[in-house]
């Protein structure tokens, strides 16, 4: 594919075991390739680093694998960061923007003293090497051109402890494609839960919940999307095994593992979408697709779920199966609500649209560029 070489490099690094092609994409890769196909009158043009993948990549953006050197000693992290300064040394890009991963940014703003380098993150720094405590945050801040959080609940994290950052972090909330969705579709009596089948995801009481409501509800199912990984060959876990048997004693189908269209396709049918996650998520992209798509939101209000469903979603407590069949069995059995929160959950998915997304991230890169350089240590 061909770029117009006046526009400004802009070299973003995913995670090193980020899958980047069709079929094995997770939350990031997913944000990146959106976000990586410039506005016309966008400045800059993007460069995508990768680790090995296990097949081929996005053929629409550019895309370099990473290699690490095999001489080089250290952690995953730091052996990507080394392949990664190779390529980058060669691509020389204006800016670097490294996705959730700290010790790569760190290692990448050493060894590019002349290059601005950026860290978005996607994930509770507090759970991340070199991030865990105050001092490594406010040096975290201190060190990289700017950091970058995909929900105000993260940038909160960020900030625990910290009163006065340099520079102060951005919030680039997670986006959708609105455009891309496929056609809306008759709504189907189907309650779905799409996301890892993890004990953090609370699957097992979206099973449980189902197993109160579904024998009031003549005419609905209900169908769980996902595995233990964001891949076909995931691994079959003992909690995997612990859900297929509740489900299937419950009357709910679990299908693993559906490539992203097909689960776009599930939501643009589903009535309702139960997002009950019992961990703290850092922003909920699942939920704004689903909302986008027009199914109505249950959801818990854990993290970052509030900022995207808003007013838009019902929210329930993972911890409460019961709570939430009585919940489900309530909307399932009120046309008129249900077509409410579909109408207000897509008019909320508008203001995540990726037009606006693509400005607002070309605005944070100018801001970057504009800043003076300071000296930043090893």
């Amino acid at each position: 594919m061909s770029t117009p070489p006046h526009k400004t490099l802009v070299a973003t690094v995913l995670p090193p075991r980020e899958g980047f092609g069709p079929g094995r994409t997770g939350a990031v890769g997913l944000i990146v390739h959106r976000l990586a196909a410039a506005l016309p009158e966008s400045p800059f043009r993007s460069a995508i680093l990768c680790g090995e993948q296990a097949g081929p990549v996005f053929t629409d953006v550019e895309t370099h694998i990473v290699r690490p050197p095999w001489w080089r000693i250290g952690n995953i992290n730091q052996r990507y960061a080394a392949g990664a300064l190779q390529l980058l040394r060669r691509l020389r890009p204006a800016l670097v923007e490294v996705h959730n991963r700290t010790e790569v940014a760190l290692a990448l703003a050493v060894g590019l003293p002349g290059v601005k380098v950026s860290l978005f993150l996607h994930n509770d720094p507090l759970t991340m090497r070199q991030a865990r405590s105050v001092a490594e945050r406010t040096r975290l801040l201190s060190r990289l051109a700017r950091v970058v959080t995909v929900s105000e609940f993260l940038r909160t994290r960020l900030l625990d402890g910290i009163t006065t950052p340099v520079p102060p972090p951005d919030v680039l909330p997670n986006c959708i494609d609105r455009a891309s969705l496929p056609p809306p579709a008759e709504r189907e009596k189907l309650i779905l839960f799409v996301g890892r089948v993890v004990p953090e995801k609370a699957p097992d009481a979206f099973v449980a919940a189902c197993a109160a409501a579904l024998p009031r509800l003549p005419g609905w199912r209900a169908e769980i999307i996902g595995a233990d990984r964001f891949r076909a060959d995931s691994p079959d876990t003992d909690f995997v095994r612990g859900v297929r048997t509740a489900a299937q004693a419950a009357g709910v189908a679990l299908l693993g593992y559906r490539d992203h269209p097909d689960v776009l396709a599930a939501m643009a049918r589903a009535a309702i979408m139960v997002m009950p996650s019992r961990w703290q998520e850092p922003f909920g992209l699942t939920a704004l697709e689903a909302m986008a798509s027009g199914a109505a939101l249950l959801c818990s209000a854990r993290g970052g779920l509030p900022e995207v469903g808003g007013d838009a979603a019902i929210y329930v407590d993972p911890d409460d199966p019961a709570g939430m069949a009585a919940i489900l069995a309530a909307l399932a059995n009120d046309p008129a609500r249900l077509a409410c929160l579909s109408l207000a959950g897509r008019q909320r998915a508008s203001g995540f649209d990726l037009g606006p997304t693509r400005q607002r991230l070309d605005a944070i890169r100018a801001s970057i560029l504009a800043a003076p350089n300071s000296a930043r240590g090893g």
